[in-house]
C-alpha cells in the first residue's frame, strides 16, 4: 500500500500566508498601489472576457456539448416551438424560453436540453424591457409567436406585426447575429384572410427593423399536434360528411412536415450565408384539398363523404364556433385560410438549399392519423391505402 504522509504546517506560518494573500488581493484590486519594482517591470495586461462561455463551441457535438448557440425562442410553447427547442437542445445549445403562461405549462420543454441549458423567463409582449432582458445574452433570436384566432387582448395586428417588429428592433440594438422570423407561404396583403394579410405586413416590418433577418415562409405543416390534418379528421364528430368549399377541388395545397421546418431553422442558424434571405418551405407534392382530405380519412380508416358548402354558410357555422370563450374549433378566417391555394415561389430558396429532403405526406401521415383509427384498425398496414393524387398546377 502506498504510504500517505501528513505534513503539519506550523501555526505561526498561517498568519503570514493570510497577510500575504491579502496584500496580493490589494495589489490586483488597486493597480496604483503596486510597488516600484512591479511598475518597473512594465504595464500589467488585464484580460476582459468579451464573449459568454455559452457561445464558445466545445465538445463532440452532442447534447452535453456546447454548440456555440445561445438562442432565445419566442413562442416556444406552440406547435412548432417544441420541435425547434428539441433540435437546438440535442446539439448542445443554450435556450432562453420567454413565456406568458404558468411555468408548469412549459415544463415539458426542460428535458429537451442538458442540465441548466433550458432557461425559462416570464415576459410581457407589450413591455420592451422584458424583451431586452430575454435576448440580453443571446446571439440568435427566433420569433415563432403566432395565434390562429384573435382575442380581446391581442389582435392579429399585435401578434404578427407589432410584437415581431419590437423583437426585431430589440435584437438589432442588442447586436444579435441571427434573427429568424416565421411567416406563411400565402402571406399576401390582398388575401381574404386577415391572418395572412397581417403576416405579409409583419414581414415588411421585420425586414425594415432587421435587414439581415431570415424569413421562413412555410406552407401549412402537419405533425402529431397539428391543427391541419387533425382538424379535418375531427370533422367526423359533426357528421359523417366533410364540408368543403367547392368540394375542395379549387384549392391546391402543398403541406410540409413540422420536423422539416424545425430542421430548416437550425440549419439556417448554422449557415452563415442565410442572413437576409427568405425561404419558401413546401412539401414535395401538391394536392387538391379534396384529394388530400380523402387521403386523410383513408389513412385513418374512416369513411369519407364530402359535400359542397357555400362560403357564406361556412362562415355562419364558423361564427357560432367563434362564440366559444376558450379555443374555438374553427373561425371564419381559418376557413378562408384553409381554402386558399398555396402560392409558388420558384425564385426563392427552399428546403433543398438548406440541405433538407422534405418528407412527403404519404411518409408521415400515419404518425398523425393513427390516433383517429378504431381499435381494430390500429395496426393496419398502409399497403392498401392509395396515395393521394398529385397535381402540378
Amino acid at each position: 500500500m502506498a504510504a500517505v504522509t501528513l505534513v503539519r504546517r506550523p501555526v505561526s506560518v498561517l498568519p503570514r500566508i493570510s497577510s500575504e494573500l491579502k496584500n496580493r488581493a490589494h495589489v490586483f484590486s488597486n493597480p496604483g498601489a503596486c510597488s516600484p519594482v512591479v511598475l518597473a517591470a512594465g504595464p500589467v495586461a488585464v484580460q476582459h472576457r468579451q464573449i459568454h462561455h455559452a457561445l464558445i463551441p466545445k465538445g463532440k457535438g452532442g447534447r452535453s456539448s456546447s454548440s456555440g448557440i445561445a438562442a432565445t425562442v419566442f413562442g416556444a410553447s406552440g406547435f412548432l416551438g417544441r420541435y425547434v427547442v428539441n433540435r437546438l437542445g440535442r446539439i448542445g445549445s443554450q435556450i432562453v424560453i420567454p413565456h406568458r403562461c404558468d411555468q408548469y405549462d412549459v415544463m415539458y420543454l426542460r428535458p429537451m436540453g442538458d442540465l441548466g441549458q433550458i432557461i425559462f423567463m416570464e415576459w410581457d409582449a407589450r413591455d420592451k424591457e422584458s424583451i431586452k432582458r430575454a435576448i440580453a445574452h443571446s446571439n440568435v433570436v427566433i420569433n415563432l409567436v403566432g395565434r390562429e384566432w384573435e382575442t380581446s387582448n391581442y389582435k392579429f395586428e399585435d401578434v404578427f406585426v407589432t410584437i415581431p417588429q419590437q423583437i426585431a428592433k430589440a435584437s438589432r440594438e442588442a447586436g444579435v447575429t441571427k434573427f429568424i422570423h416565421m411567416s406563411h407561404l400565402n402571406a399576401d396583403i390582398r388575401s381574404p384572410s386577415k391572418y395572412l394579410r397581417n403576416k405579409a405586413v409583419g414581414e415588411i416590418a421585420v425586414r425594415d427593423e432587421f435587414p439581415d433577418a431570415i424569413i421562413m415562409k412555410p406552407s401549412e405543416f402537419f405533425g402529431r399536434e397539428d391543427r391541419f390534418f387533425n382538424h379535418f379528421a375531427n370533422m367526423r364528430w359533426f357528421g359523417k360528411a366533410v364540408p368543403l368549399i367547392a368540394m375542395g377541388k379549387k384549392t391546391v395545397k402543398q403541406p410540409c412536415h413540422v420536423v422539416d421546418v424545425a430542421k430548416a431553422i437550425v440549419n439556417a442558424i448554422k449557415d452563415p450565408d442565410t442572413n437576409g434571405k427568405t425561404y419558401a418551405l413546401v412539401g414535395p407534392n401538391r394536392y387538391l384539398l379534396h384529394d388530400l382530405v380523402e387521403y386523410v380519412y383513408a389513412v385513418a380508416c374512416r369513411p369519407f363523404v364530402a359535400y359542397p358548402m357555400p362560403r357564406p354558410l361556412y362562415h355562419l357555422a364558423a361564427r357560432i364556433f367563434e362564440m366559444n370563450p376558450f379555443d374555438p374549433w374553427t373561425t371564419r378566417d381559418k376557413v378562408d385560410r384553409f381554402h386558399t391555394t398555396d402560392m409558388k415561389y420558384p425564385g426563392l430558396p427552399g428546403f433543398e438549399d438548406l440541405g433538407i429532403t422534405p418528407s412527403s405526406v404519404e411518409q408521415k401521415a400515419i404518425e398523425v392519423l393513427r390516433r383517429h383509427r378504431r381499435f381494430r384498425f390500429l395496426e393496419a398496414e398502409l399497403g392498401e391505402t392509395k396515395p393521394a393524387k398529385t397535381v402540378t398546377y
